[in-house]
């Protein structure tokens, strides 16, 4: 399952790396709200098939139990979010913007050890910090004007921070449907102002490649960080999530014609340490589940999933996901924190 939960963290990365780049190109017909808003549609649309070939009801995430977490993933991840970052991404290099969204990373970490009782060991702190060093470095590339930018792209990455904590305990639903909700409601609601107070009418050339760019490096790349996260915690999967910056660089210098510094060399070699370093090791300690009673993606050879599924026969390495019931019980194996080990340890 670990396994697992690196490669789709790994490739959710290269998704959303590929976005800067490219919004910063199409920034030059939209407006940061029209733009943000195309994206998360893009993003509502490439889940449309998945959720209704599952059955799935958005509705339930409406619920009392998953209502506020909900109302919490649309704000800070569909709409503050991505329109802080294109407000930022206007005024610095795409380059050096890829770089600096790994401040999502701090803030992901610093809030989970707070309140959401993600425990992180030694080597996801070294991680955290080479991740903000690569950050650092990279800023010396940049002059005085990316200050603003740097302000604009922390506050972005402080909201995807909480965003990040939510989605992770998220259950209520598959994550195809909790990324069509966020793409749907935050999308429509971005759009709605952009064009408000544009001056212009939208190109139907801008608007079918926002939505291209938004099925890919949203749509896409949000379903396989939300499996990732669930499977081994907000913080580690962010710092596989932070190889979306190498991405971003390499297809800024390419598309964009942006300069390849020195610096890019050095934060992308930090980077790729960093998540080396963060899953080398798990921990391990007796602990205690509960009942509990979700959806999201599993197997049934980990030890936490034996239910039978009634009148289907599913071959126990086969990941699906469904409502499921967990019954109590006390073992002891190596585990990350993932939505059935949210506990608190010595």
């Amino acid at each position: 399952m670990k396994r697992f939960a690196i490669i789709t963290g790994i490739l959710a990365g290269f998704l959303f790396g590929i976005a800067t780049p490219f919004s910063k190109l199409l920034l030059a017909d939209l407006n940061s709200f029209q733009l943000a808003g195309l994206l998360y549609l893009g993003a509502a649309l490439a889940m449309l098939p998945s959720v209704f070939r599952r059955n799935n009801n958005p509705l339930l995430l409406f619920q009392s139990g998953s209502r506020a977490k909900t109302i919490g993933i649309i704000f800070f991840g569909g709409f503050a979010g991505p329109l802080l970052l294109l407000m930022g991404l206007k005024m610095a290099n795409a380059s050096s913007v890829s770089i600096w969204l790994n401040m999502e990373l701090v803030a992901t970490a610093i809030l989970g050890v707070l309140f959401f009782k993600d425990a992180l060991d030694k080597n996801t702190w070294i991680g955290v910090s080479l991740t903000v060093l690569a950050g650092i470095i990279t800023s010396f590339g940049e002059g005085t004007s990316g200050i603003t930018s740097g302000l604009l792209i922390c506050a972005a990455c402080a909201c995807w921070a909480v965003d990040n904590h939510l989605t992770a305990i998220s259950d209520g639903a598959s994550p195809q449907t909790v990324t069509f909700v966020k793409g749907i409601v935050a999308g429509s609601v971005n759009l709605l102002i952009g064009c408000l107070i544009a001056g212009h009418s939208m190109e139907t050339g801008s608007i079918v490649s926002s939505l291209i760019v938004g099925i890919f490096a949203y749509g896409f790349s949000i379903v396989l960080y939300v499996t990732s996260a669930q499977n081994i915690g907000a913080t580690r999967s962010q710092i596989l999530f932070s190889t979306a910056p190498v991405w971003g660089v390499i297809l800024s210098y390419i598309f964009v014609h942006e300069p390849f510094r020195w610096v890019h060399i050095i934060s992308i070699i930090l980077l790729a340490l960093a998540v080396f370093v963060t899953n080398r090791l798990g921990h391990m300690h007796q602990h205690t589940h509960v009942v509990m009673e979700h959806i999201h993606y599993h197997h049934h050879n980990d030890g936490h999933h034996n239910h039978s599924h009634e009148g289907e026969t599913v071959p126990i390495g086969k990941w699906h996901s469904h409502l499921h019931t967990h019954v109590p019980v006390t073992h002891k194996h190596p585990h990350d924190p993932d939505l059935h080990h949210r506990h608190l340890h010595d």
